[in-house]
């Protein structure tokens, strides 16, 4: 599977509060229906000294399916809605390796 974490720092003028409530009902909302999405989770940051506010991982088929979904409606929506509330969105693509998993 393809993995993308995605760090945000909220604008300024948005207080962590209000961060909080935008992302993970509003932009949520939106971002759950990217297409191909397999699995999403939102980390919001808590240290106050953090150059980042939340940390999104998001999980897709492959890397091409990830490229085409965020070229949709949806994902330039999705885009667009972040750029509205943060100062700093930056995109990792990574190679997750489980050290392990209890149940």
């Amino acid at each position: 599977m393809f993995k993308v974490m995605i760090l945000l720092k909220r604008k300024e003028e948005l207080s962590k509060d209000d961060f909080k409530i935008w992302w993970m009902n509003e932009h949520a909302k939106l971002a759950t229906q990217l297409p191909g999405l397999k699995k999403i989770c939102f980390n919001l940051v808590k240290n106050e000294d953090s150059l980042y506010d939340g940390v999104s991982e998001l999980w897709f088929d492959s890397e091409d399916a990830f490229t085409e979904s965020y070229q949709s409606e949806t994902g330039k929506s999705v885009i667009a809605d972040s750029m509205k509330h943060v100062s700093s969105r930056n995109g990792l693509i990574v190679e997750e390796n489980m050290l392990l998993e209890q149940k």
